[in-house]
């Protein structure tokens, strides 16, 4: 049986992930302190707790109910999402085009030599993969 996809989150839902996918299993307390150092701006606890309750109601984390103070965990890494949010993108702004999505993303953005390596690499199996 397949694993469910996860929901596509928000901005604010996805900053909340990486946090957790860099701490892992976490309280609020720990989530929210994390979350405002990386950010320009302080959000507020309550704030944080809410975004949390909604992304518990979406299905992207997990709440530990018999723990004191109650443990946040997501329900999907960090490469399942972003494969899904990818998909979505591809999808939506590229009518299913990988190959334009790559495109667009190195014209937009300068590539080391390590990344072309690694995309030439992904390019020749996957070509290998359709023969």
């Amino acid at each position: 049986m397949s694993q469910k996809l996860p929901p596509r989150p928000t901005d604010g839902e996805l900053a909340i992930l990486q946090v957790l996918w860099r701490l892992g299993p976490s309280t609020v307390r720990q989530i929210h302190n994390a979350f405002n150092r990386e950010r320009e701006t302080e959000t507020g606890y309550t704030t944080t707790l809410k975004l949390l309750q909604i992304m518990t109601e979406k299905g992207l984390v997990e709440r530990d109910e018999t723990e004191r103070p109650q443990i946040y965990r997501v329900r999907f890494s960090q490469e399942q999402t972003q494969r899904q949010m990818v998909s979505d993108l591809v999808d939506r702004v590229f009518g299913g085009s990988a190959r334009q999505l790559v495109m667009q993303a190195l014209a937009a953005k300068e590539a080391s030599d390590e990344e072309l390596a690694q995309v030439e690499q992904l390019l020749d199996k996957l070509e290998g993969d359709e023969r």
